[in-house]
Formats: structure tokens, sequence, C-alpha cells
């Protein structure tokens, strides 16, 4: 394992790269993502649909069928439609945070008298309800702020990969030496 180090590098230079470059350009990484998923879910609807003809696949036929035909169905739409996909996985995000926050803001209320510090509940529930509709508003700004997280997960995960070989590396260097 000590002498693998260089793959746990190149992990991290690749992840690095790719973390700069979903910050520095936030739609194209969104496209990239939405082109991967949407190859994906068309190569597993067409395994699907050819799994229909089996005889020892666990799933019932029918159940498999509309399996296959959604995945090709999205993975069709992902592909030739990216930015429809992206607008909508916005707006599901967009409700769930108008939804969470006003679960947020709700539960403060009525744990007021049993916690302190309850507004900063309330405060992240209002704060969730914002950026809901910011998201609704602004599709775009919705899809970038998603890729800069990716961004950032992605340096992090390539820091941290660097560290590993680099502590990988020198570990050999003691082993051998």
């Amino acid at each position: 394992m000590s002498r693998a180090w260089w793959v746990f590098l190149l992990y991290g230079l690749f992840a690095i790269g790719f973390g700069l470059f979903a910050l520095f350009r936030p739609q194209s990484t969104v496209w990239v993502m939405l082109m991967a998923f949407g190859l994906l879910a068309l190569g597993d609807g067409v395994v699907s649909l050819l799994s229909v003809f089996r005889k020892d696949v666990a799933l019932p036929n029918g159940l498999l069928l509309l399996y296959a035909v959604v995945s090709i169905g999205f993975g069709l739409l992902a592909l030739f439609n990216p930015q429809m996909v992206a607008t909508v996985l916005v707006w599901l995000l967009a409700l769930w945070l108008i939804f969470a926050g006003i679960a947020r803001i709700v539960f403060a209320v009525q744990m007021r008298r049993l916690v302190e510090g309850n507004w900063l509940l309330a405060l992240s529930g209002v704060l969730a309800v914002l950026l809901g509709i910011l998201f609704l508003a602004r599709p775009n700004l919705g899809v970038a702020g998603l890729a800069l997280w990716i961004g950032i997960g992605a340096l992090l995960y390539g820091v941290l990969q660097l560290a590993l070989a680099f502590y990988m590396r020198k570990r050999a260097t003691r082993l051998v030496g």
C-alpha cells in the first residue's frame, strides 16, 4: 500500500483540477455533470430494457420495463435538454428549502419555552426560505451555487488525497531506508 502513494497523488491532483474548474466555470461544470448523468441513465435504461428478455431477473417484467423507459427518457432529456433538467432540479431544491425553512420556523416557535437560543433555529429557517425563493426566482444562480459547492468539496478532497499521498510516501521511504 505504501508503494502506491502516487495513485493518491494523481487522485488529489485531478480532484483539485476539477475543483478549480468547478469554481471558475460553474455553468460548464453543471453541463458536464448533467451529460454524465444522462449517459449513465441512458446506459442503465438500455441494460434494463435488455434484461426484460432474460429469465433470471428478480424484478417483474412490468416494473423492469417501466424502469427502463423512465431511465432512457431521463437520459435523453438530460442529454438533449440539460438546461431544463438543471432548472427542474434547482426548483426541487428551492421547494425543499422553503418547506424545510417553514418547518424550522414552526419548530422554533413551538420550542421557544423549552429551548434557549431557538431564535437561531428560526433564523436558519428564514434564511432557508429566502434562499428557496431566490432559487425559484433565479434558477441559474442555484445551478451555479451547486457547482461552487461541488468545486469546494472537490478541492478539499484533493487536498486530503495529496496529504495522504505525501504521508504514504514518507512512510514508504522510512520502511525502505
